[in-house]
């Protein structure tokens, strides 16, 4: 039999074109066809300057560069808890500043001593604060019209999906066709009681049912990004309203919230001098217990309780004692004060050669060895004497000789206290209106009178005693604060501590969506979403039933959701009694199989 379409004799036939690559091309094919003989490759199109810009908008605000930029924040914050930072620890930076000055200019131009403040951190900040944004806002339209919609029209074949039950009942009574209604009914109230959005979906073929729970999941995750949101504009926000100040308290010295008060200060841009709550702190007394001294033991000397008594006094109200702990911030007119340091300020006082007092005042000290307590202080004293003196010394709690002569402190309390002086005379450098810290003495325009190549040994001081100074210039005493009673040098030397003024409006705020994001987080977590379906026909006189579920990512509890649905409704079938379930198949003995 021939075709019915005639082929060319083999003379007459054309040679088929050849492409570039060598293969014949189909004459069947278009020439734009992927595999056309004009195919020279695919050409994308050229993005003009708007195409750039929305490609990156769509970059930038996908979910995917949002956790990136989160997981970068995370990272870019680690420097600020490795370095000192300015607003919480300005003595950690100039300490850092001395210990290493060829590497400090470095670290300060990196802005690694205000991580929280730098440009970097806040240009990772505000990208954040933009992808989330830009991802945020699409999704709530696209849920909010998912909230709107009606559930799905029930699957003409729900035998397909994975989690598919199906059952036959008989009549009892009723017609067939009005039991298979009223099977839907009963199922439709069930999964409504169930907390399922339902829809019914009726045709000639049938009864059926579509429900749809767990729109809760992704609203939890819309509060969760919206939280975050939140906690990040809070922080922004807070932070030019939010102040953050320290001060050197000595036992016995009263502090005054005052910008003069601090001893340094850093604030927001919109905190104005007047912003200040006025109040008044004393702080009568420091505790501070150590483990007992034994050399045997590594926990000798340790420190235990800290605890600050401190009378506070506020206009309008009564004054009354407070404390400061450890971990347990003292709050006062909406600050914050806490616990930073503690250390000892000996009672230094300095006479001329007639006898007269020029200077007199307890010096806080700096801890070298937190262990030991053997601290670093600098007494500048600008007036009273021909010329300018400064003083570099050690305090030694627990004084012991080491081999090499040098002392050194064995135990961090009040044993056997030494101090130990090397006097300066000349320049101070604090004439020229240029600043320093009380914690450095600069040696540059001033001679050396004790200690060190001088020849003249440094000034030993017990408390009570008084030395002479070189050249007559007068006297020097380390001043005993025990009273006249006491029998050992347990109060002979003040404590001060080192407080942190905190004041931010934010705290409350990013409390309240901190826990919004949790609660979105549980939301997200916990909440399956899910739809299922019941469908009843009419089969043979009997009432056929399906049931199925399908879930939106993994499920794994949808299998024994679907299993209760069925059984659940089997029981309220029986109750109702327009159908009733097929008898079990007997085995060969005329029991019911098991």
């Amino acid at each position: 039999m021939s075709n019915s379409r005639s082929e060319a004799p083999a003379k007459d036939r054309k040679p088929a074109k050849k492409r570039s690559n060598g293969s014949a091309a189909d004459p069947l094919r278009p020439s734009d066809h992927v595999d056309g003989a004009g195919d020279t490759g695919i050409e994308s199109p050229k993005l003009n300057v708007v195409g750039w810009l929305r490609w990156g908008w769509r970059q930038l605000t996908s979910m995917r560069t949002a956790l990136v930029l989160l997981l970068i924040l995370a990272i870019a914050a680690i420097p600020g808890s490795i370095f000192p930072q300015r607003m919480a620890d300005p003595n950690g930076v100039t300490q850092y500043k001395v210990d290493h000055p060829d590497l400090f200019p470095i670290m300060d131009s990196m802005q690694l001593f205000d991580v929280y403040l730098s440009a970097w951190f806040s240009a990772i900040y505000l990208l954040l604060f933009l992808s989330l944004v830009g991802c945020v806002i699409p999704r709530i339209r696209h849920h909010a019209k998912a909230l709107r919609s009606r559930p799905p029209r029930t699957p003409a074949r729900l035998q397909r999906l994975d989690d598919h039950r199906a059952l036959t009942r008989t009549v009892t009574g009723s017609e067939a066709r009005a039991a298979a209604e009223r099977s839907v009914d009963i199922a439709q109230k069930q999964l409504r009681a169930l907390r399922y959005r339902v829809e019914r979906y009726d045709d000639a073929r049938g009864f059926s049912v579509s429900a749809e729970r767990g729109y809760a999941r992704e609203t939890g995750n819309l509060i969760f990004h919206l939280a975050l949101l939140g906690v990040l504009v809070s922080v922004g926000v807070g932070g030019s309203f939010a102040y953050t100040g320290q001060r050197v308290v000595v036992e016995g010295t009263s502090f005054v919230n005052t910008l003069l008060d601090y001893s340094s200060m850093n604030r927001g841009r919109f905190v104005s001098d007047n912003a200040l709550q006025p109040y008044r702190m004393t702080l009568d007394k420091f505790d501070i217990t150590y483990q007992p001294y034994d050399p045997s033991k590594p926990s000798s000397g340790q420190a235990g309780d800290f605890d600050a008594h401190v009378t506070v006094s506020e206009p309008g109200s009564e004054t009354h004692p407070a404390s400061v702990q450890v971990n347990h911030p003292l709050g006062i007119a909406g600050d914050r004060v806490y616990l930073l340091g503690n250390g000892y300020a000996p009672t230094i006082t300095v006479r001329n050669a007639e006898g007269k007092v020029v200077f007199h005042d307890s010096v806080p000290f700096l801890p070298q060895n937190n262990s030991t307590m053997t601290s670093l202080g600098v007494v500048k004293v600008p007036d009273g004497l021909p010329k300018q003196l400064g003083f570099v010394g050690f305090f030694y709690p627990t004084t012991a000789p080491l081999q090499s002569g040098a002392f050194t402190s064995i135990y961090p309390a009040l044993v056997n206290p030494t101090l130990t002086l090397n006097a300066y005379a000349g320049d101070l450098g604090i004439d020229d209106g240029t600043p320093r810290s009380v914690y450095v003495l600069d040696p540059t325009k001033m001679t050396q009178l004790t200690g060190g190549k001088t020849g003249t040994k440094s000034l030993e001081l017990q408390p009570g005693d008084t030395a002479q100074l070189p050249d007559g210039m007068g006297s020097v005493t380390f001043d005993n604060e025990a009273p006249k009673s006491a029998k050992d040098y347990s109060q002979s030397v003040k404590r001060y501590v080192s407080l942190q003024i905190h004041h931010d409006p934010s705290e409350q705020w990013v409390l309240g969506f901190a826990a919004l994001a949790v609660l979105g987080l549980v939301l997200a977590l916990f909440v399956p979403r899910r739809r299922m379906w019941v469908k009843a026909t009419v089969v043979d006189g009997a009432v056929r039933l399906e049931y199925a579920g399908l879930a939106r990512g993994e499920d794994p509890t949808l299998a024994a959701a679907v299993d209760d649905l069925v059984a659940g409704h089997a029981r309220l079938l029986d109750a109702d009694g327009s159908t009733a379930a097929l008898p079990e198949p007997a085995d060969e003995d005329g029991t019911p199989a098991p």
